[in-house]
C-alpha cells in the first residue's frame, strides 16, 4: 500500500466513524490507567459499568495505593481476572507515587515501568491523556484488521504495531488507535465480517480473496 493509499483509507474510515474515541470513561489520568488495566480480556462497556463504585471508593491514587486488596477485587470482580488486575493495580498505584511524585508519567519508556502496563496500554494511556500519539495500541480488532487487510502477517502486537508504523504516516496514528476499534466493533467483526459494506475493502486482501473465489 502506497502512502497515499494510506491517506485515502484513513479519510474513509474517518468518515463512516466520525465519533471514534476512546470508550472508556474517566475523569484523571490515573482512572485511565485503571480503566486500561481493567479493559484486558472484558468489554469496555463491562469496565465503564464497573468503574463508577470504583473511583467513587478511591477519588484518588493514594486511595488506590491504599485500598484493602480483597475490598479492591471484590469492587472489580465483574471485569475477570480480578485477582491479578487487583495486584497490579495496588502496585501501579504505589509505583507512580513513589517513583514520579503521584503523577502519572508521560514517556513510553516509563509507562512500561508500571505493574500492570504493557506497550499497548501505555499506547493508549499516552493517546487518551496527553495527546501523544508515539505508536498503535494494537488490541484483538486492530490484529484482527491488519491480518486480513495484509497490513501485517505477524501474530505478536509488537510486531504487528511496528508494521503498521511502517504503512501509516505518524501524523494519522492518533486516528487510527480509534478507528481501527470502531472498525472491528462495528464492520470487520471476528464472526463474519461485513465485506460488502466496508467503505475500505479496496485495500482489503481478504476481501479481494473471498470475491475472487466467487
Amino acid at each position: 500500500m502506497k502512502k497515499q493509499e494510506t491517506i485515502v483509507l484513513v479519510e474513509a474510515l474517518k468518515k463512516r466513524y466520525p465519533d471514534a474515541t476512546c470508550s472508556l470513561d474517566f475523569t484523571t489520568p490515573f482512572e485511565l490507567v485503571v480503566a486500561v488495566m481493567l479493559s484486558a480480556q472484558c468489554t469496555d462497556e463491562r469496565v465503564n459499568k464497573t468503574t463508577p463504585a470504583l473511583f467513587s471508593h478511591c477519588p484518588t491514587i493514594q486511595d488506590f495505593a491504599n485500598i484493602d486488596l480483597a475490598t479492591l477485587e471484590n469492587l472489580i470482580h465483574p471485569c475477570g481476572f480480578y485477582k491479578n488486575k487487583a495486584k497490579n493495580i495496588k502496585l501501579c498505584a504505589k509505583q507512580v507515587i513513589e517513583n514520579f511524585g503521584g503523577e502519572v508519567p508521560h514517556t513510553m519508556e516509563e509507562l512500561t515501568t508500571l505493574a500492570g502496563v504493557g506497550r499497548k496500554s501505555a499506547n493508549v494511556i499516552l493517546l487518551e491523556v496527553f495527546g501523544i500519539a508515539e505508536g498503535i495500541a494494537v488490541d484483538t480488532h486492530a490484529k484482527r484488521i491488519s491480518n486480513l487487510m495484509g497490513l501485517s502477517k505477524q501474530k505478536e502486537p509488537e510486531k504487528i504495531e511496528q508494521d503498521l508504523i511502517k504503512f501509516f504516516p505518524k501524523e494519522v496514528l492518533k486516528d487510527i488507535n480509534h478507528l481501527f476499534v470502531w472498525h472491528g466493533r462495528n464492520t470487520c467483526i471476528a464472526r463474519k465480517p461485513k465485506c460488502d459494506t466496508c467503505v475500505v475493502n479496496a485495500y482489503c486482501q481478504f476481501y479481494h480473496s473471498q470475491t475472487d473465489q466467487k
